[in-house]
Order: structure tokens, then C-alpha cells, then sequence
């Protein structure tokens, strides 16, 4: 006992010496070892993040690089990093989209495309750049949902979209999955006719193959060019026309840069490289006329008062773990300030106002902490309450009058069960807190810090309510319920069929198949199993979300809003 004691007020005197202590709980000096447990888990899936990220950056892998290069072409991220300005801030849009889809097909990185928002000479646009190093840029399912959500961005926030095209056109072995529905390739062809219509500006360059129906995307931008030697369209290769009609011909003269810049004049600029496309992309960009502003408020940004990385050790490394949201909000506004609202009620979810990098925002987050209202009623951490959904409500329609963008902050279990809630009327309120966040028509931004659980994802602006961004941190998880809670279900349906076969269930077989169901259903609430199927936009350092944030709100003001807010029909 008295060894342990000694090697305890060892381990604080180190501690001490390395002076390693948290401002945080009111500012008051706390030197805690659960922080420092905290924070060595959370910058572990950090690690794991990048290590993740760097071996999807090598799309098809360094051969398939080196044999662009040797064909004198740039990778699809290096045209992009070439096209976009230095020192300005960029951010991906689904970079771990396809990520362990399609093993069959021999996998498919970032979905065979990468998109990114950033600058072009000061102008915020959309850039879309097929990845020829994956299955010759050729489009799987994934592939197009993640253009079509490339080109959502574009809508709703009435960018600028650039498209790179180098690609062999829909993945024959997949065409089924790809081909004729609503949200498939069709799609985004309609996209291109209604966003020239909306006078949104559309600048394609052929910088490859581009094939078939993939033929159509260049030329109904506003403007396209095409890289001489490397860059062909047509909508049948030579084998085809030779074999559909006995032509003989090359693909050079069929379809390449002198055939549609000279005799066809289906192309508007002939490059003599990539960088030529690039510079000349840059070039048509600048002289681009200003846009009317939707007019969201914005002042001098400043930095949070508290240390943003004192985020990693307030985070806990176990997800039933309560914690203060408030702390993690003050790490992420200007100057750590809040004005909250209705801080005494409803103190399940939080409701403030405040700024991200100078831009004014309302904050609906989830509180994890356990509170006790003044009633002396007990409310559980994560789970939204009828009076806090009723605050919610009101908080959304107070934004919306106010022109205020919305920040959705993601901790949920879900809403509150038991024949109480019941009694009280929890899906009464619930259903005006997502009335509410449905027909909001100020921005929306959600961010996934922990647990997105059941009804509570909707509520708190989920995929399917129209965020203009939705990203998570590497802690999130994303489901129905938790994995043990899940897994108990399961297992309980396991067993009464097991039962109705008359087989017998020891303790160790019902532990064996406790722990496979739960497996299987942990790899499904992993933020990465979401990210592949691009039910949110990323994955990010939790250091970033300030950055997100604002040049979300910055694309967002581009968009004049012109929708009145209104509720429509509710039970009160």
C-alpha cells in the first residue's frame, strides 16, 4: 500500500514538474489524470485520422501515379492544389468516401474522385477532379452520389463548380447500380442544365478520356477546354466505330483537342498541358463579377479565450462518460463567449448565441452532463427532453427571424422513453423541434462530436435535413443506438429463435454471440462506415472545425435567402 502511495505522489511530482495543467471548470487550475487518459485516446484516433487520410491521398497507388506522370499528366490532387490559391484555406468534401466498399471490384479511394471547396483567385468555388489512378476514373455508384452531392454544394450556395475531367465513363460491371435511377449518372447532367440555368458558373476542362455519356458534362458548361494530346471526347471510341459502323479511325482525330477546338467547335480552348488548363481556368475565374450577399452578420474574428486543444482531454474516451458541453462550445467561439438562451430550462440541450471566425451563429447542442432543473428534476446527459425540444423550437424560429446561421453540435442517445415522456407528450414536442429544423431556411451546419443516436439524429439536423455541411470528429459514432444496447436487442431475437429451434443456450454461447453481433455492429457506427457512404462530408481534426464553419457560412452567403420561415401545422 505505501509502495502504491509512493509511486502515486511520484507520478504527480512528474506531472508537476512537466507543468502540464487544463484551464477548464470555471477557469479554476485542475491537474487531472482522466484529462490526460482523455486526451492521449482522442489524439490516438487523431493519429489514425491522418494515418487514414495519407493512404487515401495515394488514390490507386504510386504505380498508377508515376505512369500519369510519365504520360505528362498531374494527378487529380495536384491539379486541384495547382488550381486552387496557396495560403488559403481549402476543405475536402468526402475524402473517405468508398472507403471498404467495392473490395471485389478492387476498392475504389475517395469514391475514384476528389472534391474540394477553396479559392480560385480570391472567389470561392466547388472543384471536382475525376481520379484517373482508380479504375481510370471509370464511375461507380459512389462516384456519382459524391459529383451530386459536389454539385448540391454548388446549388444551394451558388458557387462556382470546375470540373476536371478525366475519366472512362460508367464501370460497366456496376452500369445497374449506376445508370438509369433518380440520383444516378442522369443526374448530373440535369444538374449541369439547371445550374446554367440559376446562372451558377460551370467551367469543364478535358484533361483525359471523357467518354460516352460522361461526354455530355464539358459541354453543357458554360465553357470547356481541352488538353491537346491527352484530352479526347467522343461518345464511341475507335474499337466501337470501328466495330457499330467499319470506320477506321484514331482516337486523335476522332475526338481530340485539334478535331473540337478546329472542325467540330464543341470545345472552347485548347491547352498545350495541364497547368495551361489550369491557368487558363484561373484566368476565366478572376474576371468573374461580384454576387449578392444573403447578408449573415459577420465582424473581426477572434480566437477563443481558452485553448482550443484542452478540446482532446475534455472529450471522454468513453462515450457513456459524461462531460460539460459548454466547455467544448467555449473552445470552439470567438473569445470562449456565449449568450446563452433559456440557460435554466430545458438544460438537456444548450441554445446560444455566439461567433465562429467573426460570423454570428445560434448553437444547439447537446449537453452530456447530468443537470437538475430547479424542480429538482433529474435529466440525463444526451437525451433530449420535451422541455428542452420546446427551447430548441424556440431558439430555431428566433435564428430564422433573425437571418442567424444555425450550428447543430452532436451528442445524442436519443429522446427520452418511459410512460412519463410518454404521458407528457415527447413525440408531440420532438415532432415541432424537427417541424422546426425542417422548414429552417437560415444555413445549417452540423457537427458530430460523440454519440448521433436514433430520432435524436434527426432532430439535431442530420444528413437527411439538409445541412449544408455535416462533418464529424474521429470520436463520432452514427447509428440506430449504441452497440451494446443494440447487441442486447439482437441477441434477444437470437436467442428466441435459438429457443424455437430447441437448441440450448450455455452462458458461454450467449457471450459468444453477444460479442459477434456487437462487432459487427460497432464496424457500422464507426464515423468512417458513414463517411464511405458519404452520410457525412468528412472526418475532421476537431482543430478544424472553426475553419469548416466559417468558409461554410462564407459559401452559404452567397445565396440571397428567399423563403419566408414558417412552421406550418403543429400540435401545441
Amino acid at each position: 500500500m505505501l509502495k502504491t502511495l509512493n509511486n502515486l505522489k511520484k507520478r504527480f511530482r512528474t506531472l508537476a514538474s512537466q507543468k502540464k495543467t487544463h484551464n477548464y471548470n470555471n477557469n479554476k487550475l485542475i491537474m487531472d489524470l482522466n484529462f490526460n487518459k482523455n486526451e492521449d485516446h482522442n489524439k490516438l484516433l487523431l493519429s489514425d485520422l491522418k494515418q487514414r487520410f495519407a493512404k487515401v491521398k495515394l488514390g490507386g497507388g504510386e504505380k498508377r501515379i508515376q505512369k500519369l506522370h510519365s504520360e505528362g499528366k498531374m494527378t487529380a490532387r495536384e491539379r486541384i492544389d495547382y488550381l486552387l490559391d496557396e495560403n488559403e484555406n481549402a476543405i475536402e468534401i468526402g475524402a473517405f468516401v468508398g472507403d471498404g466498399m467495392y473490395a471485389e471490384h478492387g476498392g475504389c479511394p475517395s469514391g475514384g474522385v476528389v472534391v474540394k471547396l477553396g479559392y480560385i483567385k480570391g472567389k470561392q468555388c466547388v472543384v471536382v477532379a475525376n481520379d484517373a489512378t482508380v479504375k481510370a476514373g471509370a464511375w461507380f455508384p459512389i462516384t456519382a452520389k459524391k459529383n451530386l452531392r459536389a454539385q448540391e454544394i454548388a446549388i444551394e450556395n451558388r458557387l462556382p463548380i470546375i470540373y476536371l475531367v478525366d475519366s472512362a465513363g460508367v464501370y460497366l460491371p456496376m452500369q445497374d447500380e449506376i445508370f438509369p435511377d433518380k440520383e444516378h449518372f442522369g443526374r448530373i447532367f440535369r444538374n449541369n442544365a439547371i445550374m446554367s440555368s440559376m446562372g451558377i458558373t460551370q467551367i469543364s476542362a478535358v484533361m483525359g478520356s471523357c467518354v460516352a455519356g460522361g461526354a455530355y458534362l464539358p459541354i453543357m458548361s458554360d465553357e470547356a477546354l481541352i488538353v491537346d494530346k491527352t484530352g479526347s471526347i467522343f461518345l464511341a471510341g475507335s474499337y466501337l466505330v470501328k466495330a457499330a459502323i467499319g470506320e477506321t479511325i484514331d482516337n486523335e482525330t476522332l475526338g481530340g483537342a485539334t478535331t473540337h477546338c478546329e472542325i467540330s467547335g464543341v470545345t472552347d480552348y485548347k491547352a498545350k498541358d495541364d497547368k495551361d488548363a489550369l491557368d487558363t481556368i484561373k484566368n476565366i475565374v478572376s474576371k468573374i463579377g461580384d454576387y449578392d450577399k444573403a447578408g449573415f452578420n459577420r465582424i473581426k474574428p477572434e480566437k477563443p479565450a481558452l485553448n482550443e486543444n484542452e478540446i482532446f482531454g475534455i472529450l471522454p474516451k468513453s462515450r457513456a462518460e459524461q462531460y460539460d458541453m459548454h466547455e467544448i462550445i467555449k473552445r470552439l467561439v470567438d473569445n470562449s463567449e456565449l449568450d446563452e438562451y433559456k440557460a435554466g430550462y430545458g438544460q438537456s440541450i444548450i441554445t446560444a448565441y455566439a461567433r465562429i471566425d467573426g460570423w454570428a451563429v445560434g448553437i444547439v447542442a447537446n449537453q452530456r452532463k447530468v443537470v437538475k432543473s430547479k424542480k429538482g428534476e433529474m435529466q440525463f446527459g444526451g437525451v433530449i427532453y420535451s422541455d428542452s425540444a420546446d427551447k430548441a423550437t424556440r431558439f430555431i424560429a428566433n435564428c430564422n427571424q433573425k437571418k442567424i446561421p444555425l450550428v447543430f453540435v452532436h451528442d445524442v442517445t436519443g429522446f427520452m422513453v418511459g410512460s412519463k415522456s410518454e404521458h407528457g407528450g415527447i413525440i408531440k414536442d420532438g415532432a415541432k423541434m424537427v417541424n422546426a429544423v425542417s422548414n429552417s431556411v437560415v444555413p445549417k451546419f452540423t457537427v458530430v462530436v460523440g454519440n448521433s443516436y436514433g430520432a435524436g439524429n434527426y432532430a439535431m439536423c442530420g444528413k437527411a435535413y439538409d445541412p449544408r455541411l455535416i462533418f464529424a470528429w474521429p470520436s463520432a459514432e452514427l447509428a440506430v443506438m449504441g452497440g451494446a444496447q443494440a447487441a442486447k436487442v439482437l441477441l434477444q431475437i437470437e436467442e428466441s429463435s435459438m429457443k424455437a429451434r430447441g437448441e440450448e443456450i450455455t452462458p458461454e454461447k450467449e457471450e459468444e454471440l453477444f460479442n459477434k453481433i456487437k462487432a459487427r455492429y460497432d464496424e457500422q457506427v464507426s464515423p468512417y462506415y458513414a463517411a464511405s457512404r458519404l452520410w457525412t462530408d468528412a472526418i475532421i481534426d476537431p482543430l478544424e472545425t472553426r475553419t469548416w464553419i466559417s468558409m461554410g457560412i462564407e459559401a452559404a452567403n452567397h445565396a440571397p435567402i428567399e423563403k419566408q420561415f414558417n412552421l406550418g401545422v403543429i400540435q401545441v
